[in-house]
């Protein structure tokens, strides 16, 4: 019969970051904790082995603080014969919801699915927000566990807490590059970096601000990190394998161009599109200021079409008939038209871009895809939409 007392000795696998926050903060509480990890890397006074096989083989409780899904399947194979009959896994891991799913049904009643939302910090003063999923017995026996972590908060089934997590992780992820193109845009107005941080720090990404501001002034290197960029990318693109629903924050982490292991807030300090993308984009705006199809053949690449619905029908202008559509001279109403660049995307040698224009009483959205060519930039394709 299974044992109803509280957990005492914990066997926690995986001594990163949170696994070892989590570690020193139960060590310190009274249980008795032997934690592994395969670096070797220790997490202050909390013991180590070597073996996870001898971690968990005491364990009344086996608390599972990995990098993902893969990595919990191998663990937990790895350990599963040595792990007494009526232990519990703790999984705070962060995995896609079909695989806390496997996990759940694999080890049954006594599995325990928990992501934590909060970071280090929230680790070690018990302030982490459990998403638990598990039987009511299971929860109920290892409870105050928990609570010395933190708040629980119950859910109905191991994929909902796993795609809770992942949807707060948005959140944190949307909020990184909102604060990301701010700051490109006070950069592109010439307001000085610290003044604009401390007019944000009064707003909605105050707390975001006030928490990351080394980060977001003195880069990668300015403390250590918390959460990292590798780790939120990598949850992003488990966010949008689950809900094959596009992600626009998972491209935009993904490119990110520093090292995985930097704190995410680097991800909003990333410099302003290059102004060799901008180039054709410009020419074309200049093109349809001043109506002269110079600018667009400047613009585009010579074997560019220009496609939509016009009259109601499609049509595929090659650049020669697009240009000959301009006649060498603004359009009467020009000082009443607006144009802007709406967003930029750059991937390596290729980019997207949207556009839009707004002329007397149409408006059009431009869509570009731009590729780098031996002399620069160019726009290989565009397709626009009318709103009349």
């Amino acid at each position: 019969m299974a044992r109803m007392t509280t957990p005492h000795t914990i066997a926690v696998l995986g001594l990163g970051r949170m696994g070892g926050a989590i570690a020193t903060r139960l060590a310190a509480h009274d249980r008795d904790v032997v934690g592994w990890t395969r670096s070797g890397r220790a997490a202050g006074s909390v013991k180590v082995t070597e073996d996870p096989r001898e971690a968990v083989a005491r364990a009344d409780l086996v608390v599972l603080a990995l990098f993902d899904g893969p990595a919990c399947r191998q663990v937990l194979d790895e350990v599963r014969d040595a792990l007494p009959a009526d232990a519990i896994v703790l999984n705070t891991s962060t995995v896609a919801p079909a695989e806390a799913s496997a996990l759940a049904r694999q080890f049954g009643p006594s599995y325990v699915h928990a992501p934590v939302l909060g970071s280090v910090p929230s680790a070690a003063a018990g302030a982490l927000q459990i998403l638990a999923a598990a039987e009511r017995s299971a929860l109920d026996r290892i409870r105050p566990v928990l609570e010395t972590l933190g708040t629980v908060r119950h859910m109905d089934d191991a994929a909902t807490a796993a795609a809770l997590k992942l949807i707060a992780n948005n959140g944190l992820a949307g909020a990184v590059l909102a604060l990301r193109d701010a700051l490109r845009q006070a950069d592109a107005l010439g307001l000085p970096r610290t003044q604009t941080l401390d007019v944000l720090e009064l707003g909605g990404l105050g707390a975001l601000v006030a928490r990351k501001r080394p980060f977001l002034l003195d880069g990668p290197a300015a403390a250590p990190a918390e959460f990292t960029i590798g780790a939120l990318a990598k949850d992003m693109a488990l966010l949008a394998a689950a809900s094959d629903t596009p992600l626009r924050s998972a491209a935009g982490l993904a490119d990110t161009p520093a090292a995985p292991e930097a704190d995410f807030a680097v991800a909003a300090t990333v410099p302003a599109v290059p102004a060799a993308v901008l180039a054709p984009l410009r020419a074309y705006l200049r093109g349809h200021a001043t109506g002269d199809p110079a600018h667009f053949r400047g613009a585009f690449l010579p074997s560019a079409h220009i496609e939509g619905i016009r009259e109601g029908a499609f049509v595929s202008w090659r650049l020669d008939e697009y240009c000959a559509l301009f006649p060498g001279r603004p359009a009467p109403d020009e000082p009443a038209r607006t144009r802007r660049i709406d967003a930029v995307d750059v991937h390596g040698t290729v980019a997207t871009a949207t556009m839009t224009l707004a002329h007397g009483a149409d408006t059009f959205t431009d869509v570009f895809l731009l590729v780098r060519v031996d002399d620069g930039w160019r726009i290989a394709n565009k397709a626009y939409h009318r709103h009349s």
